[in-house]
């Protein structure tokens, strides 16, 4: 059966993580991703993370499977109208330019939108394309701080944490996919494409919409709390004899159960603790009593009193205890594949799993400029003489 994407055409002039993340989404399922790179350097994604065999990087490689990779200036004409012609031949266009940039290089929407109608064209940027902060720069971390991420997470009184991973960035390249999904199917229907603006700032602001419309009912504005949450408890990880563990009570039923399991039965009928809100009027009155209980057992005890019973609950991995975990090669999360510089190497694999039409890892990043002259053949039907021109005019690096 053919792949769910198997049809659509992206080109991807998107750098760094969030335009990328996409990207791979689409490319996982089946949609023919050309890579679209400046000559010389490339993404610069290229330097980032732990140094492959052959000069790639482990961040780059793992980031950009499935996808064959051309190199174009844009400093040229010829590199421009190029990339125009190859417009009128595809489905999406992906960038995270800085605002402007392409509309001042003449490859903006409506420069594409005239070339060719039917073109879905999705920028992806720190906070959207209007607005008093439209032309800040913002990686991550900087939208983190400027969403509130930052101010929710962490410790008590720490001030904030940045999220161990770039959320903010892959938060917009999976809104990124929704939308360029959305507007194709729009398409499907209408023949015709359109714009599709994603922020990175609206993106954490999702993430944080419970949170959001908590504060918005009381006006109590949330600080870290830790592994804790505000909305729920014990929701939480608890120390014990031999490593923490975390435990997620998520309902009042579970409660009824999870008092007597712990040898605490009094503790359901307490009215302190006898429901949610009352717990979380106490909490830390029942932190500390609940701590004092896992401290009498080790985690091993714990882990096979509270699974047996159906409570919630889990180790705290270190990223080599995840990627060893026994549900992951089970589920065969981890995935190899061949570099033509790097070798056999691992990664994730897709996430999302369809019974009829999976998505895979087919064929390893490209090196820079691997597959130019290949795309060029087949999207516009260059020939050697026309490859030979736009090389000697500097359009191709």
């Amino acid at each position: 059966m053919r792949m769910p994407l198997e049809d659509v055409k992206v080109l991807d002039l998107s750098h760094a993580l969030a335009g990328p993340f996409c990207s791979t989404m689409l490319a996982d399922y089946g949609a023919q991703v050309i890579k679209i790179e400046p000559p010389e350097r490339g993404d610069i994604s290229r330097a980032w993370g732990s140094p492959l065999p052959g000069g790639e990087t482990a961040y780059f490689a793992s980031l950009h499977r499935n996808k064959r990779g051309i190199v174009l200036d844009f400093k040229k004409p010829e590199g421009r109208e190029t990339f125009l012609s190859m417009v009128e031949k595809c489905d999406v266009v992906l960038e995270n330019y800085r605002v402007g940039v392409l509309n001042r290089l003449g490859l903006g929407y409506e420069v594409a939108k005239r070339r060719n109608p039917g073109i879905v064209f999705c920028s992806i940027s720190g906070f959207g394309q209007d607005g008093p902060y439209r032309d800040r720069a913002a990686l991550d971390l900087i939208v983190q701080a400027e969403s509130g991420m930052i101010s929710v997470t962490g410790e008590p009184g720490s001030g904030g944490a940045r999220a161990g991973t770039s959320i903010a960035d892959l938060t917009a390249g999976m809104n990124a996919a929704f939308g360029i999904m959305l507007a194709l199917r729009v398409k499907e229907k209408t023949g015709c494409g359109q714009y599709v603006d994603v922020s990175m700032l609206e993106g954490q602001l999702g993430l944080l919409g419970t949170m959001i419309g908590s504060y918005l009912t009381d006006g109590i504005v949330p600080e870290p709390m830790g592994t804790a949450y505000k909305a729920l408890l014990p929701y939480q990880t608890f120390r014990t004899r031999t490593r923490d563990l975390a435990l997620a009570v998520g309902s009042e039923k579970l409660w009824q159960v999870f008092c007597p399991l712990i040898g605490r039965p009094e503790m359901a009928g307490d009215p302190r603790f006898n429901n949610n809100r009352n717990r979380d009027q106490h909490r830390a009155e029942l932190v500390h009593e609940l701590q004092q209980v896992f401290l009498t057992r080790t985690y091993e005890e714990w882990e096979k009193l509270l699974v047996d019973n159906g409570i919630p609950m889990g180790a705290i991995n270190n990223l080599a205890e995840a990627v060893n975990h026994p549900q992951v090669a089970a589920r065969g999360a981890l995935v190899e594949v061949e570099h033509p510089a790097a070798g056999r190497m691992r990664m994730v694999g897709p996430p999302v799993r369809l019974s009829a039409t999976p998505g895979g890892v087919r064929t390893p990043s490209p090196t820079l400029g691997q597959h130019t002259d290949a795309v060029l053949r087949e999207v516009l039907g260059l020939g050697e003489a026309e490859l030979a021109a736009l090389r000697a005019a500097g359009a191709l690096g």
